[in-house]
């Protein structure tokens, strides 16, 4: 049997089932064809009234609601995460009509939420919306920890969340000095700055297996400038489990796996080929789906060509936002081993899949090496914070570092699957 081209694909173009990992974006490179983005679903969906400019601002005391507007249209699935990566729960009606949130909003937070939608004819389309929740008091300095409360790999970084942008140095030292990390065992930390208004921690190396991490604020009170003092913050506290680590080699076309130093397996795969070369360096699991739809005439590929697909994709770990996976490729198992036949993402047989999924959980670690793709960016698709080096993190502080410019640009990019 000819193996079937792998898909890349819009995540708001692909059909779902069941809950999304947060944030979900495409592997590849803008430049190829099969990144176009799904038809916009705009005209189909109707978002709280405040929320309907991208952009607006948003009372957290309300709930979030999406309604279907276009004749014959349904909404397939909603993905609303904020921007320390917690997601925001909500219920979708049998008949597609209407998705409202059924836990609260934050006050004072970022949300993304991705809209996914189907026509009557049954082709699917999506819209992406980004809205602020209004600060609970707009002169009090909230901040939001993440991710949420739960046991997480090794490698998954803290994020500190502020409802205001700091303008300088000296309001991100204040804020810096009062945001605490403890961790049992004790290990050796620091924040750094992606922009004004985010901050990631991490550990020198990896936490401690089992260990157990606590971040707090003393902001409450403390002035930060005039007319904005910090407010109280709710800590967090998450556990770390096994170190689970994959070590993918791209030229070998393996994927070596560890849980505690001790190797487990050796897999065969297959990765990006030419022009769709998986990225090198260090990524952290951000979420697993058991099960996606993908369709090539989702993102414009005609019905009948030579890149046409339409393929149930299993056992999915997600380690980019922009859409590299770790899944099930059975029309690949042929080059699996000796060559690189993917758009990006890492194919591996049915079976292994599955072992990998049932393995690792979010903030384990994938390594990729010996590719001839990008580097993973440190912020910009995900969890790359270990691609910078431990002086290189510490140049991110405000006080070890000075911080004192943006140190990301873009924010997350146009959602998109690649297989």
């Amino acid at each position: 049997m000819t193996p079937r081209p792998k898909c890349r694909k819009a995540l708001a173009c692909a059909l779902i089932v069941g809950p999304l990992a947060a944030g979900l974006t495409a592997c590849g490179g803008d430049s190829s064809p099969l990144a176009a983005a799904p038809y916009d679903a705009g005209d189909q969906v109707v978002v709280n009234a405040d929320a309907a400019e991208d952009g607006g601002r948003v009372d957290s005391r309300e709930p979030l609601e999406v309604t279907a507007s276009g004749s014959g249209s349904r909404i397939t699935d909603v993905l609303a995460t904020d921007a320390a990566g917690r997601r925001l729960a909500g219920k979708l009606s049998s008949d597609g009509d209407r998705w409202r949130s059924t836990s609260p909003l934050a006050a004072g937070v970022r949300y993304t939420v991705v809209v996914s939608t189907e026509n009557g004819d049954g082709a699917p389309g999506s819209r992406t919306l980004r809205f602020q929740t209004k600060p609970a008091d707009g002169r009090r300095l909230g901040v939001t920890f993440g991710p949420e409360r739960g046991t997480y790999g090794v490698g998954q970084p803290l994020v500190a969340e502020l409802s205001h942008r700091m303008r300088g140095a000296g309001e991100r030292r204040t804020v810096e000095r009062a945001l605490r990390v403890e961790s049992t065992p004790r290990t050796e930390g620091a924040w750094h700055w992606v922009d004004g208004r985010t901050l990631h921690y991490r550990p020198k190396g990896f936490w401690p297996t089992h260990a157990t991490v606590t971040v707090s604020s003393s902001l409450g009170g403390v002035g930060i400038r005039d007319g904005l003092r910090g407010g109280d913050t709710r800590p967090l506290t998450i556990r770390t489990g096994a170190r689970v680590e994959a070590l993918v080699d791209m030229s070998a076309h393996t994927m070596s796996v560890r849980r505690n130093g001790k190797h487990l397996r050796t897999l065969p795969v297959t990765t990006g080929k030419s022009g769709f070369e998986t990225r090198n360096g260090t990524k952290v699991v951000l979420g697993k789906q058991p099960f996606i739809r993908m369709q090539g005439t989702s993102i414009g590929i005609p019905e009948g060509s030579s890149e046409s697909y339409d393929l149930p994709v299993h056992w999915n770990t997600q380690v980019t936002r922009s859409g590299e996976f770790v899944h099930a490729a059975p029309w690949s198992t042929g080059s699996q081993g000796s060559a690189n036949v993917s758009h990006g993402c890492t194919g591996m047989s049915t079976a292994n899949a599955r072992w990998f999924y049932e393995l690792v959980r979010r903030g384990d670690v994938v390594r990729y090496v010996n590719g001839s793709g990008d580097r993973m960016d440190p912020f910009d698709n995900g969890f790359g914070d270990w691609n910078l080096s431990w002086k290189e993190w510490r140049r991110g502080s405000a006080l070890t570092g000075g911080a004192d410019a943006e140190h990301v640009r873009n924010g997350p990019g146009r959602l998109r699957f690649e297989s």
